[in-house]
């Protein structure tokens, strides 16, 4: 339905309510009491600015608030239609991830408890393809308070990233590089994290005659990894490889392997091996694995792993949102020590 001769002079406006939200409460009251419904055209810019007699400046960061809000949106050449009945949040969120598994469950869950009572969250994925992240990003520009997105992607996406004005972006997990402006970010640092870690596990490490890292090359963060178990391995002059695969034939007794596979197969793949072999996990050959989930922490009496805090990176996030700040941090990585060690 069309709302052309809406008559918008007629709604009182306090006086202390800067000009641009006094569009916002009065298409919302129209809203609220079923004048305007979902799918419904609102005036066009032109009739909102003879009826209100406020600039097309004014008008525009009304409505754009509204866009924010997803309480309305945009169709090209044709206006601004409503979306949504109800604008008592104060934020819009857009949650960008690069697929969703316990880990970024976790991230969103934690996102979601913090901001339920004072926003929305709308969730997407990209799935590491650079075209898809391009076009989500590109289409939903201006229609969202708060942008928080996991990247993990080979392509460069600065380009992308940058088109989100600097406040309202949020990256995290991954440190994207290159990016403008003054934004959030909540990373992991892969290199200094597997160092540290492996430095808690020295003593564990000692018996064995080996550390092997299983480091597959697709892995956008797999070379600062390799980095920092390098350092390591130098430093403490302990005997090495870097492996893109398990494999029978390198598999030797006195070996402790780290795996960051993206499914996990890798840990199964040496469980496997080491139960053919008769070999004892924890003993004869060792394991850690990254990112703990509910199933290693049982599997084979426990998996050591080394783990970020993925519950607080998305605290974390939201702190952003709810404080209205800006943060710049590494999010805290430990070490679960557990029977494969």
């Amino acid at each position: 339905m069309q709302n052309e001769n809406l008559d918008i002079t007629e709604q009182k406006k306090p006086a202390s309510r800067m000009k641009y939200l006094q569009l916002v409460d009065y298409i919302n009251s129209l809203i609220e009491d079923g004048t305007l419904q979902i799918g419904d055209q609102i005036p066009s810019l032109n009739q909102l600015q003879t009826q209100l007699r406020m600039s097309k400046e004014t008008l525009l960061k009304g409505l754009n608030y509204l866009l924010e809000m997803g309480v309305i949106e945009a169709i090209y050449r044709k206006g601004y239609f409503v979306k949504k009945v109800s604008i008592n949040h104060s934020c819009h969120v857009f949650l960008l991830l690069d697929k969703m598994n316990v880990m970024r469950e976790q991230i969103y869950r934690s996102i979601f408890k913090s901001l339920k009572d004072v926003g929305d969250i709308d969730i997407y994925f990209h799935h590491h393809n650079y075209k898809v992240f391009e076009k989500l990003i590109k289409e939903n520009l201006g229609n969202y308070t708060h942008y928080i997105i996991a990247t993990f992607l080979k392509e460069d996406v600065t380009d992308v990233l940058n088109l989100i004005p600097a406040e309202k972006r949020i990256i995290i997990d991954y440190n994207q590089q290159g990016l403008s402006g003054n934004y959030s970010c909540i990373y992991q640092d892969y290199g200094y994290d597997i160092y540290c870690s492996l430095l808690q596990l020295q003593d564990r490490l000692k018996k064995y005659e080996k550390l092997i890292l299983i480091a597959r090359p697709e892995a956008i963060h797999a070379q600062q990894v390799i980095d920092g178990f390098l350092h390591y391995c130098v430093k403490s002059e302990l005997p090495y490889s870097i492996e893109s695969n398990v494999e029978e034939k390198n598999f030797r007794k006195g070996n402790a392997y780290i795996t960051f596979s993206r499914y996990d197969t890798d840990d199964v793949s040496l469980i496997k091996l080491a139960k053919k072999k008769g070999y004892e996990l924890g003993k004869e050959i060792g394991l850690i694995s990254y990112n703990d989930t509910a199933v290693k922490e049982i599997l084979e009496g426990g998996i050591t792993v080394i783990s970020t805090d993925f519950e607080m990176m998305g605290k974390a996030a939201a702190s952003v949102i709810l404080n209205k700040n800006i943060i710049y941090k590494r999010n805290p990585t430990k070490v679960i020590i557990r029977n494969s060690l």
